[in-house]
């Protein structure tokens, strides 16, 4: 099903995305559709990033402190009408601060998956109605927005005949960041003519990526 692979928009480069609000200073290789591509660290070393070991301290078991730990991993409700009220329910269950690190898949699984989904329609076709990556952008960015302090929007792609399984590019050939989901939407319709998706589908490196960017940010 291909809902899964939107679901790795968020949650396979998302779930990443908490690290990336100091990705103003990074370097990324050209796009695919115009030059050569963004290559993943060859060897990053995660004992590098994330502690040995972790220690709990007592304090934690104290009623105020487990309230609040309590609340900050509280259940998150689907029962909303609105993407107002999924916003106030993350920040009531304890989300502070996100920064958004989009990934697209510019596989041909999008035209199978389509074929089957979208009409017999590619899941990247351009037109007067959203396709499922453009909604997919529009609702996250909307509903993530008001977290992210400096609105940097680090934007991938990947799966293209450019990159096969191997690399992500960014979407700008000048590397910059996207200011904003509705900048991020309007660049993706721009640049989607110009793409020839390909394969296979390896989320791999889109994930370097964002580990990459949370890397350099000091895992902020």
């Amino acid at each position: 099903c291909h809902t899964h692979k939107l679901a790795n928009i968020r949650s396979n480069t998302k779930r990443l995305a908490m690290g990336g609000k100091h990705s103003k200073g990074l370097r990324w290789k050209r796009p695919s559709y115009s030059s050569s591509s963004y290559g993943p660290s060859p060897a990053w070393n995660s004992s590098s990033y994330y502690p040995s070991s972790a220690v709990i301290s007592e304090t934690y078991t104290q009623p105020v402190a487990k309230n609040k730990l309590q609340r900050r991993y509280s259940r998150i409700a689907d029962n909303y009408n609105s993407l107002d009220e999924v916003t106030a329910a993350l920040a009531q269950a304890g989300l502070e601060s996100s920064n958004l690190i989009v990934g697209i898949d510019f596989t041909k699984s999008n035209e199978w998956t389509g074929a089957k989904s979208f009409n017999h329609r590619s899941l990247h076709r351009i037109g007067d109605t959203p396709n499922p990556y453009e909604q997919a952008i529009s609702i996250i960015g909307r509903t993530l927005s008001a977290f992210d302090e400096d609105n940097l929007i680090p934007c991938f792609g990947f799966g293209d005949v450019s990159t096969h399984d191997q690399n992500a590019f960014s979407f700008y050939p000048d590397n910059r960041l996207c200011n904003g989901f509705e900048e991020a939407l309007r660049h993706y319709r721009e640049m989607v003519p110009h793409l020839r998706l390909a394969g296979p589908t390896s989320f791999a490196p889109i994930i370097e990526a964002g580990i990459r960017i949370v890397e350099q940010s000091g895992g902020q």
